[in-house]
C-alpha cells in the first residue's frame, strides 16, 4: 500500500527520535475510530462512529485534502516505532487569515496516563509546529479544551499557547455544565 502525501508539503514525514507525523493512512482508521468512540466525552463528537462512518469519511473527506494545494484539514497519523499511537493535525484551516485549529486525538491507554500523555502531546504540538508555522507558514493555531481536561491544558500553556477566551457552561457532559476554553498561539502578528 502507498503512503499518502499532501501535495502542498515538501515534508510529508516529520520526525523527532522515534515519533512522526505521516499523512493519515487508512489503515488506522479503526483505532482512531475506538479511540474516538471511548473518549467521545473529551471530544466534539456527539455520537459513536461506526466503521461505515469511519471509512466514508476517510474516503469523502481525508482522501480529497491530499492532492488540494489549500485543503481545510490536514490531518496526520501520530506514530511511535511507526505504530500509530494517535492521530491529529489542523483543522478549519484558513489560509487567507493563515490560522488552523490544533486537532489531537491518543489511544485511550496514553490517553489515560498523565505521564504518558503529556509527553505524547508534547512531542505532537513540536511536530505539528513545523508543520504549521514552517511548512504552511500559518501565523496563529488556536485549540478548543473543555475544562475536564488539566493534562491537556497544563501542556497547551507549556507549549506557548495563551487562553483567547473562556465560554462558561458551554458544554454538557455528564450531566455537569463545563467550560470551554479557548487557546492560542501566534507565531507572527
Amino acid at each position: 500500500m502507498s503512503l499518502k502525501k499532501y501535495s502542498f508539503l515538501r515534508n510529508n514525514k516529520i520526525s523527532f527520535k522515534e515519533y512522526s507525523l505521516v499523512p493519515l493512512r487508512k489503515s488506522d482508521i479503526q483505532n482512531i475510530r475506538r479511540w474516538r468512540n471511548e473518549q467521545i466525552n473529551v471530544l466534539r463528537q456527539k455520537t459513536l462512529l461506526s466503521k461505515n462512518d469511519q471509512i466514508l469519511y476517510y474516503e469523502n473527506i481525508i482522501k480529497k485534502s491530499f492532492t488540494k494545494s489549500h485543503p481545510d484539514i490536514v490531518l496526520f497519523s501520530f506514530l511511535y516505532c511507526k505504530k500509530c499511537i494517535g492521530y491529529g493535525g489542523l483543522v478549519h484551516v484558513n489560509w487567507k487569515l493563515k490560522s488552523g485549529e490544533v486537532s489531537f486525538v491518543c489511544d485511550t491507554k496514553i490517553s489515560n496516563s498523565k505521564k504518558s500523555y503529556q509527553s505524547s502531546f508534547s512531542i505532537f504540538l513540536n511536530l505539528i509546529f513545523k508543520i504549521a508555522f514552517d511548512e504552511m507558514k500559518l501565523n496563529k493555531i488556536t485549540s478548543e479544551v473543555f475544562d475536564i481536561r488539566p493534562w491537556t491544558r497544563e501542556i497547551l500553556e507549556k507549549s506557548g499557547f495563551n487562553i483567547c477566551d473562556i465560554l462558561k457552561n458551554h458544554v454538557m457532559i455528564e450531566d455537569k455544565q463545563i467550560d470551554s476554553i479557548l487557546y492560542q498561539k501566534i507565531l507572527r502578528d
